[in-house]
């Protein structure tokens, strides 16, 4: 069987950043602490007037190119993942690929040119399929570029409107990768919700709450279904567990409950009954309610627990730490959680060579899935490469009128006069309107 995986990963960020608890909190009439300490944010990521997801998509795919020698004649299909796409019809991935052969010099004619949509999982999704692919025999050598592009924005006033984002993943798939090896079983949870849409709008149509009790039992029901499908997990064989990451906040809640699905019946679960007493069980309580409420508290002790809170910090904590200031990307979020994840095991140098990744995606709407991946020899050099903390330190800051502006000129039904905040240089920008109303774009 052949050993198909990531090969590679570059990162581009939107320009511009905005300080939610020093400039958005006090301009709204909020504390600081509950985009901090709630939401577990503190800036997040915007495109600057010329940049859209085409621009972030080519340049994160560019750099991806350039730094890892990729010559055009050897990607056999680009796959782009965003739920912020402004055509019904032409997928973005037309538009990717048409910058990059400005620059690269050959034509991506002979490539399976697509764009895939299911809100956040759409990433992954793109991934699964170029594995297929591969392990198919149909790619013939060739390798896959999947982008995970989004622009993250709410309506103003919108409960979501402080974890906004905007930024691309790039990915090359292909066989014997140098930084993860994908698993060949998957656990899958997919129900028809209306959580989060965009019918027909630009900005989505969101239910708060119930988004995150489907996205919990969704990664429940996936975690049962991987483990009917493979084996029982052993939660000790997992480096990292890179979530989807709306706001890191999110990711604390799943996080508790992967732990405790995953040590019932382990000697974890007798240390742990030792010290916050037994999980309770339905036929203790009176009604569901009761019992739901029993869960909560349960869950809360379990969280205050020194077993818990050191596995949380090793295994969890890595993956947020970029997300934290760059905000949710959308169908980019997990992948920038595992990239965080390798990013930090290789400032720590950790040996991760054979270790294993356990990744929990999810798209509203909805789905998740569950999958494994095993760390390949090479993978420090790799990751190495990814710039993502420097651009972040990079970014221009914004104020709240400069903020209230750019969100008005990545509004669809504004029209504004706002100029370029910051400099464009060695990148692709947006360049104007075609004949039919075709966005164009130029490398600067």
């Amino acid at each position: 069987m052949k050993s198909v995986g990531i090969d590679g990963i570059s990162i581009w960020s939107g320009k511009l950043s905005l300080d939610l608890p020093n400039v958005f909190a006090p301009s709204v009439g909020e504390e600081p602490e509950k985009y901090t300490k709630g939401l577990g944010l503190y800036t997040c990521s915007f495109p600057d007037v010329r940049e859209d997801i085409v621009t972030m998509g080519a340049n994160a795919a560019y750099k991806l190119m350039i730094k890892e020698g990729i010559d055009p004649r050897d990607i056999g299909r680009i796959d782009v993942a965003t739920e912020s796409s402004f055509d019904a019809s032409k997928p973005i991935s037309t538009y990717i690929s048409g910058c990059l052969e400005q620059v690269l010099g050959e034509e991506f004619r002979n490539v399976n040119n697509g764009e895939r949509k299911f809100a956040c999982i759409a990433g992954t999704q793109c991934i699964d399929d170029a594995h297929n692919w591969i392990l198919s025999g149909r790619n013939e050598g060739k390798s896959a570029l999947v982008i995970a592009t989004d622009t993250a924005l709410y309506e103003r006033g919108n409960p979501g409107e402080a974890t906004q984002g905007a930024g691309a993943v790039a990915m090359l798939i292909a066989e014997d990768p140098s930084i993860v090896e994908l698993s060949l079983k998957q656990g899958y949870s997919s129900v028809d919700e209306t959580d989060f849409l965009k019918p027909n709008q630009q900005f989505p149509s969101v239910d708060g709450k119930r988004s995150v009790q489907v996205y919990l039992s969704l990664m429940k029901e996936a975690l049962t279904n991987f483990e009917e499908r493979s084996e029982k997990m052993d939660i000790a064989e997992f480096e990292f567990v890179p979530f989807h990451v709306p706001f890191p906040g999110m990711v604390r809640k799943v996080a508790s409950l992967g732990y405790r699905h995953m040590t019932r019946g382990t000697s974890i679960e007798e240390e742990l009954e030792k010290i916050i007493g037994p999980k309770p069980e339905m036929e203790e309580f009176s009604g569901h309610e009761e019992y739901m409420e029993g869960i909560r508290k349960y869950m809360k002790l379990l969280d205050k627990t020194e077993l818990y809170q050191k596995w949380y910090k090793r295994v969890i904590e890595p993956t947020i730490e970029i997300s934290e200031r760059a905000g949710n990307w959308y169908t980019g979020s997990v992948h920038l959680a595992r990239a965080s994840s390798l990013i930090y095991a290789a400032k720590e140098k950790l040996n991760l060579v054979g270790k294993k990744i356990l990744v929990g995606s999810y798209g509203s709407g909805a789905q998740a899935e569950i999958h494994t991946e095993t760390v390949k020899e090479g993978w420090e050099g790799k990751v190495k490469k990814i710039d993502i903390y420097e651009q972040l330190d990079s970014r221009r800051p914004l104020s709240f009128e400069e903020y209230e502006q750019i969100h008005d000129v990545h509004n669809y039904s504004k029209d504004t006069l706002l100029t370029d905040l910051t400099e464009y240089k060695n990148e692709f920008v947006f360049k104007g309107y075609g004949k039919m109303g075709e966005r164009t774009y130029e490398f600067v």
